[in-house]
């Protein structure tokens, strides 16, 4: 086992090759060493950062800045944002001006009564009843505006953390951490399809007769091989302390809003149409919106939980040879973990989820890659992630098989997640997300980089989980 730290694109473009090629290389620095300095780059920082009103109005052309390392240019909605804001002001304002009048002619109407002054008095009352009827106006107006206001707030992503690289595509992702692990393929070595097809253990031309493309089916040792995965994973996370939970994989609008896959994500999720309801995307959907609405105590945090489900997501637009096989899915099986934190705490508690990803990934024998997303790549919630990828030896290509995100407080504050702090005052919670591990990807690399003349070798962590050693 080899391991080489990149913190640049240069030194990653120079040694990306030499990997596929088997090149050897200078060794870097200690795994002690590297992983101290690896974990550190998060902790060392303080962001308290959500997208409020005040802090978009109060540090407009900071947030302008840091959108636009996400790609985002915020100048025309932020200037949107302060038209309805001030519209909203105004007509508050009004209302409240309204609504003062009000009650003082309500009062002046007693005392004209009391005076003998009946005239004046059936005026006074008409005054009012005017000033009511305005007042009705003022109030819709304000909630249509209020409506319009928040509607383009959460058009807003989340601002970007400020160790997060520059860059619009995944060739300006940074490689922090890489590790060979190197394995002897057969002479012509086969990818995972042409392996599952010779192997009898899925099958995908029935998953497109069933349902369509991207839908495979698992079948004798291949579907054991997905259930052995699936419970490794979930032991390997509750062994670490996160809390096992089996979420409904059919989620409402409100939970899609809470963490921000409606409305930037929802030509790419399967919509339920007659109930409004939508598969889920991930199990980070159900898990964090367990805690939407809720107070806790600060001594409950951290929150850790873990979950298995089905994963469905349209992936409108893709083909060609990057979605042959189980590269690319419609329905796939992923295993996630998902924290509340503290906020000065949630950059520890990512670190910690990384080194916990990065041991599952490392146990399973494969060579894999941890990048720090530049801004353009990272999704709209999250404000620092780290992906994990695998090598696929077959295809001569990097999988993607795990994203760990640091969310700050963006979701909470869509979620209304507070705590209570020593103070006994409410204040808004990190969430953090990670999957541990997505099967599809996991699978292609095991099967392609274990393969050998007589069968593909099952890593030893698992055969206790398969109950054979071998597929053949």
């Amino acid at each position: 086992m080899r391991y080489y730290y990149f913190d640049d694109n240069f030194a990653y473009e120079r040694c990306r090759s030499k990997l596929a090629n088997g090149s050897k290389y200078k060794k870097a620095p200690s795994d002690g060493v590297m992983n101290k300095i690896f974990c550190n780059f998060a902790s060392k920082q303080k962001f308290k950062v959500m997208l409020t009103l005040k802090q978009i109005r109060e540090n407009k052309e900071v947030a302008i800045a840091r959108l636009a390392k996400k790609g985002v240019d915020a100048t025309s909605i932020i200037a949107k944002i302060e038209e309805l804001d001030d519209k909203r002001k105004a007509v508050q304002a009004e209302l409240d001006n309204c609504l003062a009048e009000q009650n003082a002619a309500a009062k002046q109407i007693g005392a004209l009564i009391g005076q003998g002054k009946k005239e004046e008095a059936e005026e006074k009352k008409r005054f009012v009843a005017s000033l009511k009827a305005r007042s009705t106006e003022l109030a819709a107006e304000h909630q249509a505006v209020e409506g319009e206001l928040q509607s383009q707030i959460v058009l807003l992503p989340n601002f970007p953390a400020d160790i997060v690289p520059e860059g619009r595509t995944a060739e300006d992702n940074v490689v922090v951490k890489l590790v060979e692990n190197g394995s002897t393929l057969p002479e012509k070595a086969l990818p995972h399809w042409e392996l599952a097809s010779k192997y009898d253990i899925i099958d995908f031309d029935l998953g497109v007769k069933l349902t369509g493309a991207g839908f495979p089916v698992y079948k004798g040792k291949g579907a054991r091989l997905q259930r052995a995965l699936i419970n490794y994973f979930l032991d390997c996370n509750t062994a670490a302390g996160y809390q096992e939970v089996e979420p409904p994989v059919l989620v409402n609008e409100a939970s899609g809003f809470g963490t921000g896959q409606l409305p930037d994500k929802e030509g790419q999720m399967y919509h339920a149409t007659a109930d409004n309801f939508y598969l889920v995307p991930t199990a980070e959907v159900p898990v964090t919106n367990i805690f939407r609405d809720v107070i806790l105590e600060q001594s409950e945090l951290p929150v850790k939980m873990t979950a298995y489900t089905p994963c469905f997501r349209r992936e409108a637009g893709s083909y060609g040879k990057d979605v042959r096989g189980l590269n690319r899915l419609h329905q796939f099986d992923k295993v996630e973990i998902v924290q509340v934190a503290l906020p000065e705490n949630s950059y520890e508690a990512l670190d910690g989820m990384v080194a916990h990803v990065e041991s599952i990934v490392a146990s399973l024998g494969l060579p894999y890659r941890i990048l720090r997303l530049c801004g353009g790549d990272m999704s709209f919630t999250s404000a620092l992630t780290y992906d994990f990828e695998v090598y696929s030896q077959a295809q001569q290509r990097w999988l993607e098989v795990s994203s760990v995100s640091n969310f700050e407080s963006f979701q909470a504050n869509r979620l209304k997640l507070r705590y209570r702090d020593d103070n006994r005052k409410t204040q808004l919670a990190h969430t953090l997300n990670g999957s541990s591990l997505a099967l599809p990807r996991i699978v292609a690399a095991l099967l392609e980089n274990n393969q050998t003349e007589e069968g593909i070798r099952i890593p030893e962590v698992l055969i206790p989980y398969t109950g054979f050693d071998i597929i053949k």
